[in-house]
C-alpha cells in the first residue's frame, strides 16, 4: 500500500511500523500511536467491549497456523495426544483456537492430553526444534515456513510439515469451517471516518490480490521491509496461506461464528460477550 501509493489522497506520509505482540499492539492502538494495522480477529472484540470505539475493516487472513514437527509419526493435531507441543503463544488467539480444538478432539474422541511446553516466543521455539530439544511446534505463518528453511538450510533435524489448523478445524466444527484469524483494525480516531476507512479497505484488498498474484515480488517486498525474513520461506508463506480479503460486515457471519465459541470456554479472550453492530466495518 506505501509502495503503490494507493492512499497518497488521504494522507501526505505513510509509514511501516511493526509491533511485537498484542499488548504492545493494543496500547499503540488505545495510544493513536498506529492509526491502522493487522490484528488478530478477536482484539478488535476485546477492545470494543472493553469500551474502546475501534472498527474492524476486514478480515483477510483465513489460515496460517500450522504443525511442524520431527516425529514421522505426527501428521495432525490428533497424533499429537499424550506428546509434547512447543507453544509460543499463552494469552493469544493461537492459543484460545489450539485449546478449543484440542479439548473438543479430546472429549469426541477420547484422546489423551497434549503436553504443552511454553516458550518465550517464536524464536525461543525455532532455537528448540532446531536444536533437537523440541519435537512438536505450533507456528503462525512465515515463521513455519522460516523454521522449515533453517532446518533445511543448515542440515539440522529432518522437521516436516503438518497439518494446518484450519484444516483440523474444518474437520472438528464442519458448522464453523471457515476460520477468520486475522484483518485491519482502525483505532478509535478514525473509526467513524468511512470515507478514509473504505479507501484503507479497498487499497488493502488490492494489496492482497496483488501479493497473492506476484508471490517473488511480494516476498522481495517483504524483505525489504523486515530484512530478518528472507526471500524464500516468505514465499512459500505466501503460496501456503489462505489470503482473501473481505470487508468485516461481510465476514460479520464467521466472525461472530468464532466469537461465539471462543465465549463458551475463553470469554475474556473477546471481553465476555458478542461486540456490538459498530464493530464491523469499513
Amino acid at each position: 500500500m506505501i509502495e503503490s501509493g494507493a492512499l497518497n489522497d488521504y494522507a501526505d506520509e505513510v509509514t511501516f511500523r511493526l509491533w511485537q505482540n498484542n499488548d504492545q499492539l493494543r496500547v499503540l492502538l488505545t495510544k493513536h500511536e498506529i492509526d491502522y494495522s493487522a490484528t488478530p480477529s478477536n482484539l478488535p472484540a476485546l477492545m470494543s467491549n472493553r469500551g474502546d470505539p475501534v472498527k474492524l475493516l476486514n478480515i483477510s487472513v483465513w489460515g496460517i497456523l500450522w504443525l511442524v514437527s520431527s516425529d514421522p509419526a505426527v501428521h495432525s493435531f490428533k497424533d499429537l495426544a499424550g506428546k509434547e507441543l512447543l507453544m509460543p503463544f499463552q494469552r493469544d488467539l493461537p492459543a484460545v483456537l489450539l485449546d478449543t480444538l484440542l479439548n473438543t478432539q479430546q472429549e469426541k474422541d477420547g484422546l489423551a492430553p497434549v503436553k504443552f511446553r511454553h516458550t518465550r516466543d517464536a524464536q525461543d521455539a525455532i532455537a528448540l526444534m532446531l536444536t533437537g530439544k523440541g519435537e512438536n511446534v505450533l507456528l503462525v505463518e512465515p515463521t513455519a515456513s522460516l523454521l522449515l528453511w533453517r532446518a533445511q538450510q543448515h542440515q539440522g533435524p529432518a522437521l516436516h510439515r503438518g497439518q494446518s489448523l484450519e484444516t483440523a478445524w474444518r474437520e472438528q466444527f464442519p458448522d464453523r469451517a471457515e476460520l477468520p484469524q486475522a484483518g485491519i483494525i482502525a483505532n478509535s480516531r478514525f473509526s467513524d471516518n468511512n470515507e478514509l476507512n473504505q479507501a484503507v479497505e479497498r487499497a488493502y484488498a488490492e494489496s492482497a490480490r496483488w501479493c497473492k498474484n506476484h508471490v517473488q515480488s511480494c516476498a522481495e517486498l517483504v524483505h525489504r521491509h523486515i530484512p530478518q525474513l528472507p526471500v524464500e520461506p516468505v514465499k512459500e508463506a505466501i503460496e501456503l496461506t489462505r489470503l482473501e480479503s473481505r470487508s468485516a460486515t461481510e465476514a460479520r457471519p464467521q466472525l461472530e461464528a468464532l466469537y461465539g465459541l471462543v465465549a463458551e470456554r475463553y470469554p475474556e479472550a473477546i471481553g465476555g460477550q458478542l461486540p456490538a453492530d459498530s464493530l464491523y466495518g469499513p
